[in-house]
């Protein structure tokens, strides 16, 4: 039971990310509204193409770890990326860049996806009987 609620929480987390990557490249001004970024000339070109791939390859890597047996180390793709993210804000926190609230929102964002990531690689890749439990402690 386990194994499903994490895949399905895997997979919903995989379409929010689809959706917004896909949103990125269709109009990188979804990514100036959401990430307070600026983007004027060649900028917006960058922005659509970086962005987009971020959260594209972090879905892709979750949604095949959710639903393909046995490549469940695909986790480890987001989980990687969104940790990458994360340090690479503290540094900047302490190298006393600005930090708002949005700024904070993302941090809780990417430490919550990096845990799910890493946590749900871990629950899948046991064997059934090590991640659902023994079967006979109920007699």
């Amino acid at each position: 039971m386990v194994n499903w609620v994490l895949r399905g929480a895997v997979l919903l987390w995989a379409a929010f990310f689809t959706i917004l990557g896909v949103q990125g490249i269709l109009d990188p001004a979804t990514f100036v509204e959401t990430f307070a970024i600026g983007i004027d000339g060649a900028a917006a070109n960058t922005v659509r193409a970086d962005l987009s791939a971020f959260f594209l390859v972090a879905a892709g890597g979750a949604a095949v770890g959710a639903l393909v047996p046995g490549w469940t180390r695909a986790l480890l793709v987001p989980a990687a990326l969104y940790g990458t993210a994360l340090v690479g804000r503290l540094i900047g926190m302490g190298m006393g860049d600005l930090v708002n609230s949005g700024i904070v929102q993302a941090m809780i964002i990417e430490a919550l996806s990096v845990a799910l990531m890493a946590g749900s690689w871990w629950v899948l890749s046991r064997p059934a009987a090590v991640a659902e439990g023994p079967v006979d402690s109920v007699r």
